[in-house]
């Protein structure tokens, strides 16, 4: 039998509801890839307050919803004890049953999109090595890889930096 279902897939601003799953989601795939250690997502405080932790100005978390069921998510922010101008692309998120949907390619452009709107000249970004997906897609987004953090995140066991250059 052929599946002519098609996936409906949603991308909207965090609503304070949503903060229990976006911090299960985030939680449950660092546990997944063994990132579940201290100087990450897992232990910071706003990943329990999401909502909250994206209501300043010049920043945004989306959460993305697959058939009415909210699977992952990405943030918007300036980067922390950074340049005014820089924003950092944070927490993104997407649980195993999401991904090689371009949900992922989806959340970056309108992230990046909103950056570009917010007056920002440069997106940066932290991963882990063993996030090969999510680096590939950094890449095709027109992330390249830097030697250094910046700013001060307080996520050192991030040891992947990554910086786009932004235009209108």
């Amino acid at each position: 039998m052929i599946n002519d279902h098609t996936d409906k897939i949603e991308i909207r601003k965090i609503l304070p509801k949503d903060n229990k799953v976006i911090s299960q989601i985030i939680k449950s795939v660092l546990t997944e890839l063994n990132y579940n250690i201290t100087g990450t997502a897992y232990y910071d405080k706003e990943t329990d307050a999401m909502y909250e932790a994206y209501q300043g100005k010049n920043a945004i978390y989306y959460v993305a919803i697959l058939n009415d069921e909210i699977i992952g998510g990405c943030g918007i922010s300036q980067l922390k004890n950074g340049n005014n101008n820089i924003c950092e692309l944070q927490k993104m998120y997407l649980l195993p049953k999401s991904r090689g949907k371009k949900i992922g390619k989806l959340l970056v452009a309108k992230s990046i999109d909103f950056a570009i709107k917010a007056g920002y000249k440069q997106c940066y970004l932290e991963t882990f090595p063993g996030m090969y997906a999510a680096i590939s897609l950094y890449r095709k987004n027109g992330f390249k890889q830097i030697d250094k953090s910046i700013g001060n995140t307080c996520h050192y066991a991030c040891n992947v930096w990554m910086l786009k250059e932004l235009s209108k």
